[in-house]
């Protein structure tokens, strides 16, 4: 019996500092949540297209790395794999063309999903300023996939002089920086290439624009790193709705700048990853920083920090998990594998992270 109420005590001990040991909520910081932005790599990008149209009223503005326009699966996994994408490859051949993307049709959607109430008013999305970033050697979503998200926030009024086109001719399937991650050219895990670029520099910078200071010159960052209480903002779809019903990780990650700590006016910036690179995925081989996962390999090294610092931006990484089946990449769902409001304000991946940004911007002071 002694044994037995040892063991019990220990499995107590365990399960309190488990328990204790739990990440925290999101801050409620001095944010102004018309100057939320969005950038994202890969599902990443075409998440960041969604949650920007979606809620194109709060967004300022967009970064796409690799990614395609609004709604371009169509719900349908078919035509991301192989019409908006070549990622069905080997499998379903690669159809991307200059037309592949059907742009008419997604133009059409957004319009229904409007006058349906489903997203803000997409003429909102003639205010805010986009960058685009295309590597000349990415076999995954090449160069038409980019033609064609211009040609969309085109339709619906985005001044050519508030697009960014930012074309790497040596860059393949990565998010290219200054000088972290495998040879610029390669498409392999994590995704992470050194191309002599900052990329997320150029895409905070143009959204921002002139007001925008330089960003930190190396070193370490000065901020803080928090891990958050991801789960608490995904909408219940029954038990382990932060995995099954949504794809959505248990915890996420912010940047949070000295000065937005301290309670000066900051603003807030969306990063999302793209698949394979989520913090709870487990690559073939090793990431680059050691370990069986990911972990904050991209939220640490995609360079967002570098920015952050010196231009009051806090910066949220949601986090995306596999499903078995569903999305064994972990990727962020484009293509409908939650359900048919994937792009939409009823979807439930782009609800959390809409409440994420609720939150952030709740301590607003006038």
């Amino acid at each position: 019996m002694k044994s037995l109420s040892s063991s019990l005590g220990l499995a107590l001990l365990v399960l309190s500092f488990t328990v204790s040991a739990a990440p925290p909520p999101l801050p409620a910081l001095n944010i102004d949540i018309r100057d939320t932005s969005v950038s994202g790599i890969s599902s990443g990008g075409f998440m960041s297209a969604q949650l920007q149209v979606a809620h194109s009223s709060i967004i300022k503005g967009a970064g796409i790395v690799a990614g395609g326009p609004y709604y371009c699966a169509q719900n349908d996994v078919r035509i991301a794999t192989t019409l908006c994408s070549c990622t069905g490859e080997p499998l379903l051949a690669c159809k991307v063309s200059d037309a592949s993307a059907a742009v008419p049709t997604l133009v059409k959607a957004t319009q229904s999903f409007f006058e349906a109430g489903r997203i803000d008013d997409p003429a909102n999305i003639a205010r805010h300023r986009v960058a685009t970033v295309v590597g000349g050697k990415d076999p995954l979503v090449p160069t038409p996939v980019a033609r064609q998200l211009h040609a969309y926030y085109g339709a619906f009024g985005l001044p050519p002089d508030s697009l960014k086109a930012i074309a790497l001719d040596d860059a393949g399937h990565t998010m290219p920086t200054v000088d972290y991650g495998a040879a610029c050219p390669l498409t392999d895990e994590p995704y992470i290439g050194k191309c002599a670029f900052d990329t997320a520099s150029a895409m905070l910078g143009w959204i921002y624009g002139e007001t925008s200071a330089a960003p930190r010159q190396g070193g370490v960052a000065q901020g803080r790193y928090i891990e958050f209480d991801q789960s608490a903002y995904i909408p219940k779809a029954g038990w382990f709705s932060y995995l099954w019903g949504s794809g959505m990780d248990k915890s996420g990650w912010l940047y949070v700048p000295q000065a937005c700590e301290a309670g000066e006016r900051c603003r807030l910036h969306v990063a999302l990853h793209g698949c394979k690179q989520g913090q709870s995925y487990m690559p073939l081989k090793p990431p680059p920083g050691g370990g069986l996962y990911n972990g904050t390999t991209f939220v640490k090294n995609t360079g967002y920090d570098r920015w952050a610092d010196t231009n009051r931006l806090v910066v949220l990484f949601p986090q995306a998990v596999s499903i078995p089946w569903k999305n064994p990449n972990g990727c962020w769902d484009w293509w409908g594998y939650t359900d048919e409001h994937y792009a939409n304000k009823d979807g439930i991946q782009i609800r959390a992270i809409h409440a994420m940004i609720e939150r952030l911007s709740s301590g607003l002071q006038p």
